[in-house]
C-alpha cells in the first residue's frame, strides 16, 4: 500500500467518526480503513456504549482500546454500521470479504439503520466484478459449490490457508459478469452450501466516504 492510498484511509477514516454520538453502540467492521478509523477513536472511548465487531480481529483492537464488545443479539438498536470495501459503484453496491469476514459484517450491515461505507478514491467501478468476488461456503461444500459458480460463468479459486471466524472456506471467483448484482447475489445465496457471498447489492451503503486528491467526497445512496 502506498503512502498517498494511506493517507486516503486516514483521511475517510476521520471523516467517519463525524457520524458517532454520545452514548451509542457503534458497528464496527474489518480491514485497513476500518483500523485507520480506530487508530483515530482513543477520544470517542469514553464516550461509547459498545460496539458490535464483523470480526475476532476488530474485536481484539476494540477491547485493547478500552471499548465493549457487544453480542448483537443483546443489541436492540445499532444505528450506525461503518466499514470498508473492495469495491464500489455509485449505487452504493459493493464487493466486500477481502478480509473473509463478509457474513459477519452483511450481517451487521443488516442490523443497522445506516452503513456508512469508507474507501479510497480507486475502490469506485463503474461494475463490479473487476475485485474477486468472495464466497464463504461449508467446508465439505466447497467443491460442490465451486462446480455451480463455474456454470454461471465464473472462475473460482479457492482462498488456500484461509479459513473464517465462522469456521468456514472462501472461494474467490474471478471472471463474473456482474450486471445485475441484486439477481446474482439472490442466485449465489440460493447454492446449497453457501453461506453468503460478499455482494452487498441488496443491502447496499447508505453513505459513501471516498478519498480523493482534492479531499473527502460523499455520496449518498439514492432510494
Amino acid at each position: 500500500m502506498s503512502e498517498q492510498q494511506q493517507q486516503l484511509k486516514r483521511l475517510v477514516a476521520a471523516a467517519a467518526l463525524e457520524y458517532l454520538r454520545d452514548g451509542m453502540i457503534l458497528g464496527i467492521g474489518t480491514g485497513s480503513t476500518v483500523n485507520a478509523m480506530l487508530d483515530q477513536l482513543v477520544p470517542w472511548v469514553p464516550r461509547l456504549k459498545g460496539a458490535v465487531s464483523s470480526s475476532d480481529a476488530s474485536t481484539s483492537r476494540l477491547r485493547a482500546l478500552g471499548v465493549p464488545v457487544l453480542d448483537l443479539n443483546e443489541v436492540d438498536d445499532l444505528d450506525v454500521y461503518i466499514d470498508g470495501a473492495d469495491e464500489t459503484t455509485h449505487q452504493l453496491q459493493l464487493i466486500k470479504g477481502g478480509g473473509a469476514a463478509l457474513t459477519r459484517e452483511k450481517i451487521i450491515a443488516a442490523a443497522a439503520t445506516t452503513f456508512v461505507c469508507i474507501a479510497d478514491e480507486s475502490k469506485l467501478v463503474v461494475q463490479l466484478g473487476r475485485f474477486p468476488l468472495p464466497v464463504e461456503v461449508i467446508p465439505m461444500a466447497r467443491q460442490l459449490v465451486a462446480r455451480q459458480l463455474t456454470e454461471m460463468g465464473g472462475r473460482p479459486v479457492f482462498r488456500a490457508g484461509v479459513t473464517t471466524d465462522n469456521g468456514n472456506h472462501i472461494l474467490d471467483v474471478h471472471d463474473l459478469v456482474i450486471k445485475d448484482p441484486v439477481a446474482i447475489e439472490s442466485d449465489i445465496n440460493q447454492l446449497t452450501g453457501v453461506v453468503t457471498v460478499g455482494l452487498f447489492a441488496r443491502r447496499p451503503a447508505d453513505v459513501l466516504l471516498l478519498g480523493t486528491a482534492a479531499g473527502v467526497r460523499r455520496i449518498d445512496r439514492v432510494t
